[in-house]
């Protein structure tokens, strides 16, 4: 028996995770390997002014799973584009194992929050590591590229702040 969507105990009650649940069912009854849904590596994404999107763990579940924990943060204050569209609220707080560097999670408040998550999403379902991701070119000026910073700042290299 296989069941997808908001039936599922546990799982968020999202349009997304349920689109990959089916994706995930109909791989298994063909009989293909399919990775099985983690719960930490689904986006989570809620529109309201100012947005929010976060994907993985927060700094304390990290922190309670045994990782040793560093975290760096970006205020959109100091994004260029942020300051053009007079959205300055809002910062991307990122959550990474600090031996390994692997990104753990990525939480942001602030504008295109839900759509500039994505890069985010990669990095933590790909297991990047803050060093895979300091060489990502982000173009300028977009709020996209305090996505760069965001990640920079876990290293105190972040270039705009």
């Amino acid at each position: 028996v296989y069941a997808i969507g908001d039936i599922l105990a546990g799982m968020p009650q999202l349009a997304h995770a349920a689109s990959m649940e089916g994706i995930i069912a109909v791989g298994k009854i063909a009989g293909k390997q399919v990775p099985a849904l983690e719960r930490s590596r689904i986006p989570n994404a809620t529109y309201c002014e100012p947005q929010i999107g976060s994907i993985g763990l927060t700094e304390k579940q990290a922190r309670d799973s045994g990782y040793a924990v560093k975290t760096g943060k970006f205020p959109f204050l100091a994004n260029s584009k942020a300051s053009i569209l007079n959205h300055h609220d809002g910062f991307i707080k990122v959550v990474a194992d600090d031996p390994t560097g692997e990104v753990l999670g990525v939480h942001i408040i602030g504008p295109l929050a839900t759509e500039i998550l994505a890069e985010s999403v990669a990095a933590v379902q790909l297991e990047a590591t803050i060093d895979d991701m300091l060489f990502t070119v982000h173009a300028h000026p977009t709020v996209w590229e305090a996505m760069g910073d965001a990640f920079a700042s876990v290293r105190g290299l972040a270039i705009h702040y």
